[in-house]
């Protein structure tokens, strides 16, 4: 089996093979390192290697094919347990930790041995890696007064300028501190086979969620960062978003995973906002909300910085118990361009391809030139959705956002130009196979679905395909189009809906291949 090098640490490795399987390999196989298996039964396209010994010469194999490699170089290793951590889960290791980030040289090591580090916020730093060994766990604090609250903006003391610092579903707001972060740092490797926890089921951060005037914590939070690659990790029972890097870029999730309950609020996967240059191969995510949410703000960040999320590619994925696999906005004001997915696999979430945006979001809002293919999707209740009547915020449900008369087109009116749907397959489908509804004054540009086949569950349920005002439930409802101007199928297949396969309102062109 033919395979690529995807990442290289000091102490880890990961590899994907090259096939067109989504997700999972076409058959199991075994590793080998320098001749001696290391790796059996692997059933997944992504597979990986820990335990490596720093600036040392290796060579992988997946049966008769095989790459040399050699991890990269570090200036030193610290253990935690020489700071007087304990990892006994109940004494506070947060100072022992800290005080080993703070002391590793640059180029360094910050290793966690097996065992459970109660802590409080931790603060990465630039140039080290920070290594959780197979059964570590960091698992975070409870106690909500233990996290500082942190400005949205702090003033510059002496210019006057605004500086980001927190950010709550787009915009700068008051936030709990997250559990680990960095700010304005470099060159960060998380890796390993441990775990970050939130632990927010032993807290309170759950409860009364809409209520709240402080966000809460993310799991791991990269304010203006550049460099960080995150392999092997698994987050799991965060506060609330887990993964959010915010104005960063080159940044990578190999081999990782997100876990939450389902019933989790805002638990989304990972959040990159207004982010350059972003991978994620590999990630495995079972969540509360969405698994891989692209977002650039809301308006007033849209407006102001005009930084769009761009250059993200997300490939050999596994979403499944989301509120949306990958999803697109809602906050997007300053944009999202150059996305490509592929060869992903969506099981029992919601929505597969969800894209949402409203009345608001601005002139920068544009989202254009984006291909979804070789995805598959099992159990999804609608896998295709782009809805620009999203019911968000405080002011979701007025009449603004749900209203279908024209509005002006001005400087609030976001815009969704071509999307391509290609080579995907989608079983026991129970909402509706795609629901697409454009702005009255601002349809959808084109949307081209090609080589797709759609099968509905003979006993599906019913609900909204869209989260948006005055829509009716669906249940096996065919391709629905509303204020699109050119729809283009081509080689698309729908079994078990009821009724008409294809229903369009306010569509300019349909083009059936």
């Amino acid at each position: 089996m033919k395979f690529q090098i995807l990442y290289v640490s000091s102490v880890s490795a990961c590899f994907e093979l090259e096939n067109d399987s989504p997700y999972y390999a076409p058959q199991s196989f075994d590793v080998t390192l320098n001749g001696q298996t290391v790796l059996e039964g692997v059933q997944t396209n992504v597979f990986s290697l820990f335990d490596l010994t720093p600036s040392t010469a290796y060579t992988v194999a997946v049966g008769q094919d095989s790459l040399c490699f050699s991890t990269r170089e570090e200036s030193g290793c610290l253990s935690v347990s020489s700071f007087g951590a304990r990892g006994d889960g109940v004494c506070d290791d947060t100072a022992p930790i800290q005080c080993a980030i703070d002391a590793c040289p640059a180029g360094g090591r910050v290793t966690v041995p097996a065992g459970t580090y109660f802590v409080r916020p931790l603060v990465l730093k630039s140039h080290i890696t920070l290594e959780l060994k197979a059964g570590a766990v960091l698992l975070a604090d409870p106690c909500e007064e233990h996290y500082p609250i942190l400005p949205g903006e702090a003033e510059d003391a002496c210019t006057g300028e605004k500086i980001q610092i927190s950010s709550w579903e787009g915009a700068p707001f008051p936030c709990r501190q997250s559990f680990l972060s960095a700010h304005h740092a470099r060159d960060i490797r998380i890796v390993g086979r441990g775990v970050i926890d939130g632990n927010a089921l032993q807290g309170t951060w759950w409860v009364d969620v809409k209520k709240r005037k402080i966000g809460r914590p993310k799991l791991v939070f990269l304010n203006h960062c550049e460099d960080v690659q995150f392999h092997g990790i698994l987050g799991r029972n965060s506060a609330c978003w887990n993964f959010h890097p915010f104005f960063s870029r080159n940044i990578g999730f190999y081999d990782t995973a997100v876990e939450a309950p389902k019933d989790s609020p805002n638990t989304d996967g990972t959040d990159p906002e207004s982010c350059d240059d972003v991978r994620y191969i590999g990630m495995r995510f079972s969540v509360g909300d969405d698994a891989i949410a692209i977002k650039s703000g809301k308006m007033y960040m849209g407006m102001k910085y005009q930084t769009p999320a761009s250059n993200h590619l997300v490939r050999n994925c596994l979403m499944e118990y989301a509120h949306g696999a990958m999803v697109l906005g809602s906050e997007m004001s300053g944009g999202i361009r150059e996305l490509t997915v592929s060869q992903c696999y969506f099981r029992h979430t919601d929505r597969g391809l969800r894209i949402k945006t409203r009345r608001g979001r601005g002139k920068y809002a544009v989202i254009d030139g984006v291909e979804f293919s070789n995805i598959r999707m099992d159990n999804v209740m609608a896998p295709l959705v782009m809805n620009m009547y999203y019911f968000c915020d405080p002011d979701g449900h007025e009449e603004i956002v749900w209203s279908k008369e024209p509005h002006p087109v001005d400087d609030t009116t976001p815009y969704l130009g071509s999307f391509h749907f290609r080579d995907m397959d989608c079983t026991d489908c129970e909402w509706a196979a795609g629901y697409f509804y454009g702005l009255t004054e601002q349809p959808i540009g084109s949307i081209t679905i090609e080589n797709v086949n759609f099968t509905f569950k003979p006993d599906a349920s019913s609900g909204h395909p869209a989260m948006m005002d005055f829509i009716d439930k669906e249940c096996k409802r065919g391709l629905y189009f509303n204020r699109v101007r050119k729809v283009t199928l081509k080689n698309v297949t729908l079994t078990g809906q009821e009724g008409d396969r294809l229903i369009t309102e306010h569509v300019d062109e349909v083009v059936e291949l």
